[in-house]
């Protein structure tokens, strides 16, 4: 894998995963260097001059008015690092915390921060030699950005705090020693530099976002072998219904649809069929599953930006020696694209529930009661279902969106704040609810499957039940099903299964 340029303006939401999670090596432009060492020019001219500038030479939020000692600069950017860690709860993955170190080394790369070219280089060489900043996941409000959360990154740089390091959890200091770097002293505005930004909330998003990008592909898939196994209707996906309401999500999915059904035989067996209509969550899944899709493409289009903005503050304009105090480290823009992944990936958590109830359910399916043989000796699938439900009700409850609220903080300076790490934190768990309830799907469309052979189903649909049927054989009498579930699950993570679905689409 190439090294990665960084330039501050054109990082990619999958770059970012390489980094996060394959270790791609990082470097800085030769164009970025530059900006960077101009920028840092500048606030060292201010540094040394007489006039009041926030976070160079005075205190910080409400505290802005306090005029600091030249001789004091030092300690007040550490005095900023340290007080500023206070987040609380379990640590950031190591992939998180990485994808935090690489999204602030990124802000710096853009030459709007005014650090030093060495603090900057730190940074970069922590990620290329592996060292992962200890980051508590709360504590953050997503105002003046991720304050907390960027303070427990900021502690590493100057010898402090904890890092993991090739499988170990250690103190900041020796985490660089075993790695052969040396911790930075903080120069003027170096430590504001550092804890000002929306990176900590972009961390969790990201990798959350491309995940739910992945799943909303696999629910199509579950919901077409819920159809094939419940021998429902293709028309509600022919191309013309998409024609007539075109909403890009619509047609998205009304077309993976119909590759994945390609083919299909069990919809000739029901052609003269008394049935006229099938339930919403059949006959809808391109409309409900199509917004969702829209939902993550708004998402994603906030976070593509979000990742190469400036969200310092002050911001330094070198070429027109100006320092600005403003708000661009404010998360609102990303609190609300991440409360409508959660919202998005809820939906098709939903919708895929009702259908595994419509596959249980003896009176809606024409199959056995809750697709087990000698049904009441056996409970086949019935707690499946009933932990699909339990994971939507949660899910639904944590859709409430953190980008409308807001608690007032630094004695009312910071009077609106976004909650973005919230959001984040929440769409998280959400999509790791809608990995188990596209588990669950998936293995109980093929157990609903196995009941229509020797009938082939469509390509897409056959392919997948191919691949679940060689690590999870048919029910034929009750075991333990959460052991199927996490084997169905872990295809999902593994990328098997997409991979599988997109070869026999291709073939």
């Amino acid at each position: 894998m190439s090294t990665l340029q960084l330039d501050g303006n054109t990082l990619t939401l999958e770059a970012i995963r390489d980094v996060a999670e394959r270790n791609r090596q990082v470097e800085l432009s030769a164009d970025s260097i530059a900006r960077v060492n101009k920028a840092r020019a500048l606030v060292d001219r201010v540094a040394a001059g007489d006039e009041p500038s926030y976070g160079i030479n005075t205190g910080f939020g409400t505290l802005a008015e306090v005029r600091i000692d030249k001789k004091d600069l030092r300690d007040l950017q550490r005095n900023l690092i340290v007080s500023h860690a206070a987040g609380v709860g379990q640590p950031l993955s190591i992939p998180e915390a990485r994808a935090l170190l690489l999204l602030r080394c990124n802000v710096l790369a853009k030459g709007y921060s005014g650090v030093r070219l060495q603090t900057l280089q730190l940074g970069l060489d922590m990620l290329n030699r592996g060292i992962a900043p200890v980051v508590p996941e709360r504590g953050s409000v997503g105002a003046s950005g991720d304050l907390a959360p960027l303070a427990h990154l900021a502690l590493v740089f100057i010898g402090e705090g904890e890092a993991f390091f090739d499988g170990q959890r250690l103190p900041g200091r020796h985490a660089l020693q075993k790695a052969g770097l040396e911790p930075v002293v903080l120069e003027a505005k170096e430590g504001l530099t550092l804890v000002n930004g929306t990176q900590a909330m972009c961390a969790v998003g990201v990798p959350t976002l491309l995940r739910a990008e992945e799943l909303a592909q696999l629910f199509d898939l579950a919901g077409a072998m819920t159809i094939e196994g419940m021998l429902g209707s293709h028309k509600p996906f022919i191309a013309g219904v998409h024609a007539v309401r075109p909403h890009p999500g619509h047609g998205s999915v009304s077309a993976s649809l119909r590759a994945i059904l390609k083919g299909s035989e069990l919809v000739q067996t029901h052609v003269d069929c008394a049935k006229v209509q099938d339930p919403y969550s059949m006959r809808c899944i391109p409309q409900v599953h199509g917004a969702a899709r829209d939902g993550l493409t708004f998402c994603r289009s906030i976070l593509q930006v979000e990742v190469n903005a400036g969200t310092d503050n002050p911001l330094v304009f070198a070429d027109t020696e100006e320092i600005v105090s403003a708000g661009n480290f404010h998360g609102q823009p990303v609190s609300l694209g991440l409360d409508v992944l959660a919202m998005a990936l809820t939906q098709l958590s939903s919708i895929s529930e009702r259908r595994v109830e419509q596959m249980v359910n003896p009176a809606l399916s024409g199959l056995p009661p809750f697709l087990a043989k000698n049904s009441g000796l056996n409970s086949g699938f019935m707690i499946a279902q009933v932990t699909s439900a339990a994971l939507v009700a949660e899910s639904r409850i944590l859709c409430h969106p953190a980008s409308v609220d807001s608690i007032p903080s630094s004695a009312g300076r910071e009077d609106h704040v976004s909650m973005g790490m919230t959001a984040a934190l929440k769409a998280r768990q959400v999509a790791e609810h809608a990995r188990h309830v596209l588990a669950i799907e998936l293995l109980v469309a093929s157990q609903a499957l196995d009941f229509r052979t020797p009938v082939t189903p469509g390509v897409g649909v056959k392919a997948a039940h191919d691949l679940i049927r060689s690590r999870v054989p048919h029910m034929d009498r009750d075991r333990e099903l959460h052991k199927d579930i996490n084997a169905v699950a872990s295809l999902i993570d593994s990328g098997e299964l997409i991979t599988t679905l997109r070869k026999a689409l291709a073939a």
